[in-house]
Parts: C-alpha cells; sequence; structure tokens
C-alpha cells in the first residue's frame, strides 16, 4: 500500500508455480483427449451414417478448436501486468468463454441443418454396434476428463478451465444422447429416430453454448455476482467492526482469475496517517487471506466527519445497500 491515500495490496507478488503447472497440465489433457474424441468419433460417423454421431463429431471439431483458443488465453491471462494491461490480462477468460460458447451455438446450427435434411431424405445406417461403442468409449473419458477440469478450475478460481470441463460434460451429455438414439433405433428399426436424436442433441448443445455466451457478456460487464458481494461485504463488516472504523463505496468485480475489492475506510478526524495506513493494511491482508479465490483489494482512506463533504456522496449510496 503506497504512502496516500489510496492503498493497494496484492495476495502475492509471484505466481504460485505449482498451480501454474496444474492448470497447463489440464489444459494439455484436455486437448489431447479433444484430439482422440475427434478421431473416434469421426470414424464411428464415417462407418455408421449416423446423424447423431455426425451431431457428437461435429461437436468435438468445435471442442478442439475452443480448447486451442483456450490453451492460449490460459497463457496470455497468466502475463503479469504491463505498462498497456495495468490490472494485468486475465479478463480474457471471459473472452475465451465467449468464443467457445460461440462455437458451440454454430454447431448446434450446423447438426439442426443436417439433421433436417437427412430425416426428409431418409437416413441409411449401418454397423451402428461398433459405432455405439467407440461413442460409449469417448463418452466415458470424457465424462471423466470433464468432471476433472471443473474440479480443477473451481479449485483454483480459473473460468477458462471451468468453461472448458462444462463443454467437455456437455460433449459427454451429448454422448449418451446418441447412445440411447443408437440403441432405440436397433431395437425398433426405425432409422428416422436417429436425425431426430441428433436435432435434439442441437437443442441441448444450443442451451449450453448460450450459457456460455451469457456468462461471457456478463464478466465482460463487470456484472456482481450477488453471492460474492455478501461474502465480501460481510467479511469487510466484520473487520470494520471490529478495529472501530466505518466504510462505505463497497464495490467488487471478477476479473477472470481473481476478485477486485474497493471500498472506502472512514476514520476518527483526529487519526493519524500512520494508524489509518496500518489498520487498513490489516483488513486488506485478512480480506485476501479470507477470499475463497486470489483477491487483489483497494482502500481509500477518509475522515468520517467530512467524507459527505469532499465528494459527490451520492456515486457511493448505491453500493451501500
Amino acid at each position: 500500500m503506497p504512502k496516500s491515500a489510496n492503498s493497494m495490496t496484492t495476495a502475492t507478488d509471484n505466481p504460485d508455480q505449482s498451480k501454474t503447472r496444474q492448470l497447463q497440465l489440464a489444459m494439455r489433457l484436455s486437448l489431447a483427449a479433444g484430439f482422440f474424441m475427434l478421431i473416434a468419433k469421426a470414424l464411428a460417423c464415417g462407418i455408421t451414417g449416423s446423424a447423431a454421431i455426425l451431431a457428437d463429431a461435429a461437436e468435438s471439431v468445435v471442442h478442439v478448436v475452443a480448447v486451442s483458443f483456450a490453451a492460449y488465453s490460459l497463457w496470455f491471462s497468466r502475463r503479469p501486468p504491463d505498462a498497456t494491461h495495468h490490472y494485468g490480462h486475465d479478463k480474457i477468460a471471459f473472452f475465451s468463454a465467449g468464443v467457445e460458447g460461440a462455437m458451440i451455438v454454430l454447431a448446434a446450427a450446423y447438426i439442426g441443418y443436417e439433421s433436417i435434411l437427412r430425416l426428409i431424405a431418409g437416413p441409411k445406417l449401418e454397423n451402428l454396434g461398433i459405432g455405439a461403442l467407440l461413442i460409449l468409449v469417448a463418452g466415458c473419458i470424457n465424462g471423466i476428463l470433464g468432471g476433472y477440469l471443473v474440479w480443477i478450475g473451481k479449485k483454483h478460481g480459473s473460468l477458462i478451465l471451468e468453461a472448458d470441463g462444462r463443454h467437455v460434460l456437455t460433449d459427454c451429455l451429448t454422448s449418451v444422447g446418441v447412445l440411447v438414439g443408437l440403441g432405440l433405433t436397433i431395437l425398433t428399426g426405425w432409422a428416422r429416430l436417429d436425425p431426430v436424436v441428433a436435432i435434439l442433441i442441437a437443442l441441448q448443445i444450443l442451451w449450453m453454448g448460450s450459457k456460455l455466451l451469457r456468462q461471457s457478456i456478463g464478466g465482460l460487464m463487470d456484472e456482481v455476482d450477488p453471492n460474492t458481494q455478501a461474502q465480501i461485504r460481510q467479511l469487510v463488516t466484520q473487520m470494520t467492526s471490529e478495529a472501530g472504523v466505518e466504510f462505505h463505496g463497497l464495490r467488487q468485480r471478477n476479473a477472470g482469475d481473481k476478485t477486485w475489492v474497493e471500498f472506502h475506510l472512514l476514520f476518527p478526524k483526529d487519526t493519524s496517517l500512520e494508524t489509518a495506513h496500518s489498520l487498513a493494511t490489516k483488513i486488506e491482508e485478512r480480506i485476501q487471506q479470507d477470499s475463497a479465490m486470489k483477491t487483489e483489494v483497494i482502500s481509500h482512506l477518509e475522515t468520517l466527519e467530512d467524507h459527505r463533504e469532499v465528494h459527490s456522496y451520492g456515486h457511493f449510496e448505491r453500493f451501500d445497500e
């Protein structure tokens, strides 16, 4: 925290090497698995002619492209602040999630289009048993991998990995739907059931893609998470109450890999700058220690008696409820 009315502390000056290695390993696994899934599903599609398997394979194409971009985004987000990006590069996580969501939506449109054409023309299916086996293997691998990616993403506060994990889980659910469709097609002998299942799959991944787009837009627009805001407010209220001071103007935003927190601390007019500075630093450090994810805190020191007069208080009243 500098020797001025504005103070700032950082949870860590150097990136956690263990965390970085885990994130990079998870991303490499996702990319390698994506290529394997694509090959397996393309083979299954080629030998069966199934629209449902085509839908699954198309989703895997999207996954490989999206993971490649996500891997770049993960590397870019770890770069430290520089002369042109004072707050770091973490927000690329929301852009990455948006790209992935947009590609899922495009894949859903393509799957729906192809499925409708095959439904009208009448599908020609063969070797469904072998195709189903390949999809089963791919689905099991995706289920395990997706759960792992979401867990690592949440553990380290990485939106990029969490979004990728949810995409992989979507791919797994898609495979489950394909298997159900293929099973029913084999049992009933009704070939048109295959493109119907593919259309349902397209609608399901369209819903998932729209959720990723919504999350991306919210992050880029600094939309406040009510739960995070309530937790931070409770912590700041507790700390200031114990210290015998007041606060206002509490704001927070998610930068992707970390949370930024800002607030004003109100001290009695006769408080020395040294005392106020020391207490503010303790409050900031406590917030960082008790936060679930990496946090950077900025506090502004003011005198309690005349803080309403020295700035436009109405601007901050909106955040103090």
